[in-house]
């Protein structure tokens, strides 16, 4: 078997990724999860190409970051990810994306939503291989040479026959990284991953190859690294649940700090989950619409009720508010922040 690779492993160093969850993952808990730090780097959630050469403002709107050298306020870099079907239409966008600043263009050939599917995008196109040749060398070209281009796919579509075809046409293409979901489209998001078919990927390409999917603990991330032979893995849910979670994983695993010199708590006290809470209700009432902000850090806590009892009682407590004004009443009982830091300006902004 393969060692989980440590801070002394030879070949690439090891990292953590924090993958975009679209309607969750954002940039507003981008910037919260990379303030609890151990994040190497970070992926937005997609930018859907059509037909047109989007305008910046698109991209500013998913990827404010992109205002702040395509850094969140704690340092880390973020990717801006594309999807769509189209390689010239791709292309523009991301040579855009590029001329924006961003830290890198990634391509989404794993999105397993039906809208997005029924429209030829994201893990639809895995059942075509050369046609996803045809879209990152298409990418690849629009950019600069110094512009790193990176993909992620699932598995396969309805099955994974097809893994390494695909992984291998997204490296022809030009990609230099590839994060690969260990399901398929068919198997969504239920248990388990398939991390030993990541690793069947990996032996088929030459570029890195980061695993995705199932890591909700140090033991998930030593197995997944064991049967995968990654050198890198991405943390979705897991991290919303366990914002410790990827410091656990760099302490546990003995990997060294994260590029912007972090390597994140072991642990969090409730006291300290209240002032990650407020800092995340602070950049809800910046930027997003007042009818979904009590539903925004109501999702949060109902993520992070799964493995804490004080979660749990916030959650219940809070349930039935849809008020903005009784959320900011709620936290401002349990206030942690001081007032000066309350009113400090996210550089983001």
């Amino acid at each position: 078997m393969t060692a989980a690779p440590t801070a002394c492993a030879h070949g690439p160093a090891p990292q953590l990724l924090l993958a975009p969850m679209e309607g969750l993952l954002d940039f507003v808990l981008r910037d919260v999860l990379t303030r609890v730090g151990g994040y190497d780097r970070c992926v937005s959630e997609f930018i859907r190409v059509t037909d047109q050469l989007l305008p910046a403002r698109v991209f500013v709107r998913v990827i404010p970051e992109l205002m702040n050298g395509s850094l969140t306020a704690a340092g880390v870099p973020v990717r801006g990810q594309l999807l769509g079907s189209d390689p010239a239409c791709m292309a523009d966008n991301a040579a855009r994306l590029a001329e924006l600043g961003s830290h890198g263009v990634d391509l989404n050939f794993g999105c397993p939503a039906k809208v997005v599917n029924r429209h030829g995008g994201g893990a639809f196109l895995l059942q075509d291989p050369e046609q996803l040749q045809r879209i990152v060398e298409a990418v690849r070209r629009a950019v600069p040479a110094a512009t790193m281009v990176s993909a992620k796919m699932r598995l396969g579509y309805e099955h994974d026959r097809h893994a390494e075809l695909c992984a291998q046409a997204i490296e022809a293409g030009g990609a230099g990284e590839l994060v690969v979901h260990a399901r398929t489209k068919a198997h969504g998001y239920r248990p388990p991953a398939y991390w030993e078919r990541v690793a069947d990927v990996r032996a088929a390409v030459r570029v890195p190859v980061v695993a995705n999917g199932e890591v909700w603990s140090v033991d998930d991330a030593r197995r997944c690294l064991r049967q995968s032979g990654a050198h890198a893995l991405m943390l979705g849910r897991g991290a919303v649940v366990d914002p410790a979670l990827a410091g656990k994983l760099r302490h546990a695993l003995r990997w060294p700090a994260a590029a912007n010199g972090s390597l994140g708590p072991i642990e969090l006290q409730w006291s300290e989950m209240l002032e990650h809470l407020e800092w995340f209700w602070l950049r809800v009432r910046e930027r997003i619409d007042p009818r979904a902000q009590a539903g925004r850090l109501k999702q949060w806590l109902n993520f992070l009720r799964r493995q804490s009892a004080q979660a749990e009682e916030a959650y219940q407590q809070l349930r039935c508010v849809t008020n903005p004004s009784g959320i900011s009443q709620w936290l401002a009982l349990h206030r942690t922040l001081p007032a000066k830091i309350v009113a400090h300006e996210w550089r983001g902004s």
